[in-house]
């Protein structure tokens, strides 16, 4: 190779870092409300690893705000507090105060039915038996908050296991029936035939695993 010829070495592509799409420091309430937004909308207790990664902050830091939280939550007398349970962290009703909820739930005069609470009410109606997942893949949501909601009223029960997954599948009550001004289920709007075949639901709720 001649001196006037330059030689050129391939240069490898550097990998690609990923910007965070948020820096908790700009939220009103720093990490303190972005973990309180958060634990808000759990179904179940989510572990300090799995917050830090998604907040994208130390461990250490997550670890401390929780601690906070839940003693500010204790000293103010809150209607709810923060609980270190099962491996994670979940925000509960605080126990001195289940008369009120339990008469929320149970009242149906007074605690009217979601818009959620309805449509899924409606697809058990219709689909029953029928799984949790079943009922997710027609909602496209989850269902776990609503499923026990609607078990608390005395609306649905569980009926028994799918043979084939194991999964718990739910019917109606006969109290469902007397709300709804009912003497059996055959008196139902046909509604059934708009909604999804079992096979569908099948392939949507495998899909969603």
């Amino acid at each position: 190779m001649s001196e006037a010829q330059v030689e050129v070495q391939a240069v490898e592509p550097q990998p690609q870092v990923e910007e965070s799409v948020f820096d908790v420091r700009d939220f009103p309430a720093g990490l303190r409300g972005a973990l309180e937004a958060v634990l808000m909308v759990v179904e179940e207790p989510i572990d300090e690893s799995t917050l830090a990664a998604a907040l994208e902050v130390p461990l250490d830091q997550v670890r401390k705000e929780l601690v906070d939280l839940a003693r500010e939550y204790d000293e103010g007398s809150r209607g709810y507090q923060l609980r270190d349970f099962a491996g994670g962290w979940r925000i509960y009703s605080r126990p001195e105060y289940a008369p009120a909820v339990e008469k929320f739930l149970l009242d149906g005069q007074r605690a009217k039915l979601t818009q959620a609470s309805l449509e899924t009410l409606a697809v058990i109606a219709y689909r029953q038996p029928v799984s949790r997942a079943r009922v997710s893949a027609v909602r496209g949501v989850s269902v776990d908050g609503v499923i026990r909601t609607l078990m608390t009223r005395g609306l649905i029960t569980e009926t028994g296991h799918d043979e084939t997954t194991g999964a718990v599948l739910y019917g109606t009550t006969p109290y469902f029936l007397q709300r709804m001004g009912l003497t059996s289920l055959d008196e139902l709007p046909a509604l059934a035939p708009y909604l999804p075949d079992t096979d569908i639901l099948d392939e949507i709720a495998e899909q969603g695993r």
